[in-house]
């Protein structure tokens, strides 16, 4: 059995910074797919199966080279994870193409106090005035940027709200199999049964990509496989509560990577619903680590 990997909170930062530029990477190529930048508009369900498609031949190869040992997987839980995965990221996918990659990533935040809720009646927990506080500042700061006036709302914030709603129900599923099953099983099946749902979904939306489309395919898989292989070790290497504010440079680089390509700038709603969102999530995120501390 290999020992876990020595304490080192400086390397943990760098990693879990990489992977939030590889998450912030997948949606810049989402949005350039979905826009018709790199050629004919794609359909979010095309881009979520070729996220599907190249990241599990990473994860693959990885496992071919590290032969991890397996147990026995839950699949009842592992197709209810994947399916909402599957649909938390096409949703997240689509709604890239509609609104700047600041905002979707803000409101991509909202997770983990979905995922506060949701273990409420589903895992039992209890949550208290802080935790509940945070929720609800990271949930004004969601509001804010589905820019509500004159009695419209952005498209893209509504799909990027139903994406965090999905991927914080995922997180429920997460936490129930993390007890029971190794990381990188829980990786591998997790990606050959969303690669299987996600090949039903594309029959009906398929249209033949072209080589550029087909590199930023191939591009989301192996950033989302590189990035959730960074968050891995990350987490070995220190403390959740330590990592997870690092994770929020992914809205620095969604931000600089939509000026850079799109020119697209945030504006005053963008970054005060995105601070607000942030200090919501960053608060909910410390009072988590405290309560960790607690119980350790």
């Amino acid at each position: 059995m290999s020992a876990a990997p020595p304490h080192n909170p400086a390397l943990a930062a760098l990693l879990t910074l990489a992977a939030s530029a590889f998450v912030a990477g997948t949606t810049l190529l989402a949005k350039a797919l979905g826009n018709g930048t790199l050629g004919p508009e794609m359909h979010a369900m095309q881009i979520s199966h070729g996220r599907f498609l190249f990241a599990l031949i990473a994860i693959g190869a990885a496992t071919a080279v590290l032969r991890p040992r397996f147990t026995r997987p839950n699949l009842k839980l592992h197709v209810m994870r994947s399916t909402l995965g599957w649909g938390g990221v096409s949703l997240m996918f689509a709604a890239a193409a509609f609104i700047p990659l600041s905002d979707a990533t803000a409101i991509s935040f909202l997770n983990p106090v979905f995922g506060m809720m949701l273990a409420i009646p589903f895992l039992g927990e209890k949550v208290g005035p802080v935790r509940w506080t945070a929720a609800l500042i990271a949930l004004l700061g969601a509001f804010i940027l589905t820019r509500p006036g004159n009695g419209a709302i952005e498209l893209g914030a509504l799909l990027a709200l139903g994406s965090a709603v999905l991927l914080g129900t995922e997180l429920i599923v997460i936490k129930l199999l993390a007890g029971r099953e190794g990381p990188m099983q829980i990786l591998l099946v997790n990606n050959i049964i969303g690669l299987c749902i996600a090949t039903c979904a594309v029959v009906l939306v398929w249209q033949a990509p072209t080589p550029q489309q087909w590199a930023a395919l191939a591009g989301i898989g192996f950033l989302m496989a590189a990035a959730q292989s960074c968050f891995v070790n990350a987490m070995a290497r220190a403390d959740a509560s330590f990592v997870a504010p690092f994770f929020y440079a992914a809205l620095v680089f969604a931000a600089l990577y939509d000026a850079v390509i799109f020119k697209v700038i945030p504006d005053f709603i963008s970054f005060l619903g995105a601070g607000i969102t942030l200090t919501g999530a960053g608060l909910l995120a410390w009072r988590e680590g405290r309560l960790r501390m607690a119980k350790g």
